[in-house]
């Protein structure tokens, strides 16, 4: 899940897929012929590009107004939260590489982890940076030696977690190593992968195509790359796909749930093997509506919804939720990092269930049929490009918000055969270490490929 209003990109999504903070496209590389010096400009604010980050240099006298107008400090402070988060302090700048004298590819250090990207400066006095795009980042590599000792290392840390590995066979998911399978946790946006079984389903049935549009209507939307677009604007469902499961577009999310249908996707529930199908996931949360359940009037909708039944809660849906304006959000909702809810108000499966959704849509996309899906799900595999190397065919859905973080994988080896990971940590208590996970999962996907 992600805060309201403002696009955040997830830490495991950002380790395969950049994270939009250009506001002027680099020119292409310089012949390699021709020895490229960085300016004394440029290599000025990348030194200073940690300090950036940090928040030590005002938004101002860093970035040219260009791109201030493009990316607003707000937005900023997003993505900057979500990298300090996982990856701790920005350190030192560790490597940079021009591409011309004003523009060069970079590598920063943080405390657990490395970020890399490009970086462009204004030509012109006084040489603020006019471009920024970080286009990855790694936690630093967890120190495991094999997959139980993995195991052995989420089932320490706080809270609650839940891990299986299993190797994908005709008759279902068989456990190669797991930990507390069973246990249903929250899951944060790898919800989505309902949303996206529920297109699978209706396009294989012919009911939909990928290539199908929906207009935009005006309703409100969280943020993401719909928020702004007016209405009668035309987005097909490949495209609304594709966002929602790669950057996990919340906006996206919202308009596919809507053009799907809710009662069609908790129908899905069973089908795909969530267990919990008639409890806590039902009625199935857009994400805008678990943002006001959370946040309008201090909680109070959260009060009402955790006290009524089902039936209870789409009255409340349909009511008092639809009708609080998106401005009654507060701004400040996760920004504390504090947990909300997170047992009541989110989204539920177990490890075990979610190598079920990852066997139902392995099955569900064999043949040329089934190509439009999976090049949805593995356009962000979600873990280090040196590990997805491993496997010959890498599907990921993941989420977070403050005490929640998952990470789902299908992989296929390159003998053919399949693994499907699950992994869940809740903390009710305390943000969690997102690096850490993400470095634990890494390490997992990288010793269980043949």
């Amino acid at each position: 899940m992600r805060p309201p209003l403002l696009r955040r990109v997830a830490l495991a999504t950002a380790l395969a897929s950049g994270t939009p903070l250009a506001a002027q496209e680099a020119p292409a590389p310089a012949p390699e012929a021709l020895a490229v010096t960085a300016s004394s400009e440029l290599r000025q604010r990348a030194e200073a590009l940690g300090a950036a980050i940090a928040g030590s240099i005002p938004y101002d006298r860093y970035f040219a107004p260009s791109f201030r107008a493009a990316i607003p400090e707000a937005a900023f402070r997003q993505v900057r939260d979500q990298l300090t988060g996982g990856l701790g302090k920005p350190t030192r700048l560790e490597a940079l590489v021009a591409r011309t004298p004003h523009v060069a590819d970079f590598r920063l250090g943080f405390e657990r982890g490395t970020a890399v990207g490009q970086i462009v400066v204004d030509p012109a006095a006084p040489h603020l940076v006019t471009g920024l795009r970080i286009t990855g980042s790694e936690p630093r590599e967890a120190p495991e030696a094999s997959v139980q000792a993995v195991v052995d290392a989420i089932r320490a840390l706080p809270g609650a977690t839940g891990f299986a590995l299993a190797r994908l066979e005709d008759g279902g998911p068989v456990h190669l190593v797991a930990h507390d399978s069973a246990t249903p946790l929250a899951i944060g946006s790898t919800f989505k992968l309902v949303i996206l079984a529920e297109l699978v389903r209706a396009t294989a049935a012919g009911e939909r195509g990928w290539d199908d549009t929906v207009a935009l209507d005006g309703s409100p939307l969280p943020g993401g790359g719909y928020t702004g677009r007016p209405a009668g604007t035309h987005v097909s469902l490949r495209e609304l796909a594709t966002q929602m499961i790669s950057v996990s577009d919340n906006s996206a999310t919202d308009i596919l749930l809507r053009a799907l249908g809710r009662d069609r996707v908790e129908a899905m529930l069973p089908v795909i093997g969530i267990r919990d199908a008639r409890g806590r996931n039902t009625p199935f949360l857009g994400t805008l509506e678990a943002f006001k359940l959370k946040g309008v009037e201090g909680g109070a909708l959260g009060q009402r919804w955790e006290a009524a039944d089902i039936d209870g809660r789409r009255a409340l849906l349909d009511g008092a939720v639809a009708q609080a304006p998106v401005s009654t959000i507060p701004a400040s909702l996760f920004q504390d990092r504090k947990p909300i809810r997170i047992a009541t108000i989110e989204w539920f499966a177990s490890a075990d269930d979610l190598l079920r959704v990852m066997d139902w849509l392995r099955r569900n996309t064999e043949g040329p049929a089934g190509a439009d899906a999976r090049a949805v799900l593995s356009r962000n595999p979600g873990i280090a490009p040196a590990n997805a190397a491993r496997w010959d065919w890498v599907g990921y859905k993941g989420g977070s918000e403050p005490g929640v973080v998952n990470m789902t994988l299908l992989m296929r080896a390159r003998s053919g055969g399949w693994v499907a990971m699950a992994a869940s940590w809740n903390n009710p208590q305390a943000a969690i270490d997102e690096a850490r996970f993400i470095a634990l999962i890494n390490k997992a996907a990288a010793l269980s490929a043949p």
